[in-house]
């Protein structure tokens, strides 16, 4: 295998910009991503090249095989370096129930509420093992978190199923456990949108809700408007907010 450039990092048999040599503050907000990240510099490939000590903000990245494409990278975070995917709030202004071609290519402000991209998660989570941390607020402003040491998204061809691996964190996991009086589990489920139906109940689960990997509906919901449910942190769909945060589980 080959090397690559001075200041570059391999990354899926593909070379990008290393946060060493690359951007170490917040790109400018654009509408649509710049073909490159600022000056001469390449976008990185995701928010962990960044230097450590940047700040939150937003970026321009490209992952492997991939368009160039603006993300909130969180520098605050225990760990730093996330790529946040998914942001919402319990009264945004954001319709989650979405086609599976809005999602599959992102919605929202990255500044605020939005969904990267299903696509997106997808080429991301393909240059190497990443892991995600899921984060909800409830209603008496208290965080908490659910983390997984293997996530990643299938290709759009197998339906973008779910993959998780480990769970730590706080409460009863919600994602890979089975839960058969509840929505059963969502490990492993393909995606769902409001006009293609790949879940394991009768009706449609993103109908309802709003585009996710359902089985047979919700154990968890968080793409939904006025209604964010992690049991036993929000029982009620109560959370105020929610947030889910990916990085590569190793960085060179």
């Amino acid at each position: 295998m080959g090397g690559c450039t001075t200041g570059f990092l391999l990354s899926a048999q593909l070379c990008c910009c290393d946060g060493a040599a690359g951007w170490d503050t917040p790109a400018p907000w654009e509408p649509h991503p710049p073909a490159r990240g600022g000056g001469d510099a390449s976008p990185l490939c995701e928010c962990s090249h960044l230097r450590k000590t940047s700040p939150s903000g937003v970026y321009v990245i490209q992952p492997a095989r991939s368009p160039p494409r603006v993300v909130w990278c969180d520098m605050d975070t225990e760990g730093k370096g996330w790529t946040v995917v998914q942001r919402n709030s319990h009264d945004t202004e954001i319709a989650w129930k979405q086609s599976w071609t809005t999602y599959k290519y992102g919605f929202g402000n990255v500044q605020g509420d939005h969904w990267l991209g299903t696509e997106y998660l997808h080429l991301l989570t393909q240059q190497g093992t990443y892991k995600v941390r899921f984060v909800v607020r409830d209603k008496a402003n208290v965080t908490h978190y659910a983390e997984y040491d293997i996530f990643r998204v299938e290709s759009e061809s197998s339906g973008y199923p779910l993959r998780l691996g480990r769970y730590s964190g706080e409460g009863d996991d919600y994602l890979t456990g089975y839960y058969p009086k509840k929505g059963g589990i969502h490990d492993n489920m393909k995606f769902s949108t409001v006009d293609k139906d790949q879940d394991q109940y009768s009706g449609n689960c993103a109908s309802s809700y709003g585009g996710w990997w359902y089985d047979r509906c919700q154990n968890v919901v968080l793409n939904a408007k006025k209604y964010i449910l992690w049991p036993g942190f929000c029982d009620k769909g109560d959370c105020t907010s929610s947030l889910i945060l990916v990085k590569p589980t190793d960085v060179c």
